[in-house]
């Protein structure tokens, strides 16, 4: 029986994320587990995730997950969530510095705060609530999904990328920044699919179906 592994390293609603999958994938198994033996036999990972990259980074090493996610990227479909997606990247602003998984090009980065005097003065970092996404490039994933849905956020850092061709959809908030990432078998969004309703289980019900 096919089986997607949500990958559980401490940091992240695994319970809502579980059962939205679940929803969507009655005849699909769903494996929350920190056991690299099990994911590993997983047919898809979800790395999921909020709070920072530092400890994220901290966590999937002292588990021995990092390497686990470098292996499902070369090898099978794979989608991460918020805090999933940013260490996705080269590395992170936040603490000074910190490195990350490097499968994404680019940095991640704090949003600014708002300029005085103007029409962006009212928004608050973090970027917290609904706001859309425009897609940028057509992808298996935005099946009978609109340009423009609207996903939730919460989020006070956003990916930076060195390649504009990794990214998937864009969103405005102060400025524009890359919302949704993919390349090969990796996608990877900044909102969070399992909180945003009809379109974000049509997002989880497509990765389920992708085939890279």
């Amino acid at each position: 029986m096919a089986a997607i592994g949500v990958i559980d390293y401490g940091m992240g609603n695994l319970h809502s994320l579980g059962k939205a999958l679940e929803r969507v994938c009655s005849a699909t198994r769903v494996e929350v587990s920190y056991d690299p033996e099990v994911l590993l036999k997983c047919d898809r990972l979800v790395l999921p995730g909020v709070g920072g990259v530092r400890s994220c980074m901290n966590e999937l090493r002292r588990l021995e997950l990092n390497d686990l996610v470098l292996e499902a990227a070369a090898t099978k479909p794979l989608l991460g969530i918020c805090l999933g997606m940013q260490v996705m990247m080269d590395r992170s602003e936040e603490n000074g510095g910190v490195d990350a998984l490097g499968l994404f090009p680019g940095e991640v980065v704090r949003f600014p705060d708002p300029p005085a005097d103007t029409a962006y003065e009212r928004l608050k970092v973090p970027h917290m609530g609904w706001n859309r996404v425009r897609q940028t490039q057509p992808h298996p994933i935005w099946d009978g999904v609109p340009d423009d849905s609207w996903f939730y956020f919460v989020h006070s850092y956003h990916a930076r990328l060195k390649n504009p061709a990794h990214a998937l959809g864009t969103t405005d908030y102060i400025h524009e920044f890359p919302s949704a990432l993919a390349r090969d078998n990796i996608v990877a969004f900044q909102f969070h699919p399992e909180k945003s309703q009809a379109m974000g289980m049509a997002l989880l019900s497509n990765f389920v179906t992708w085939s890279p």
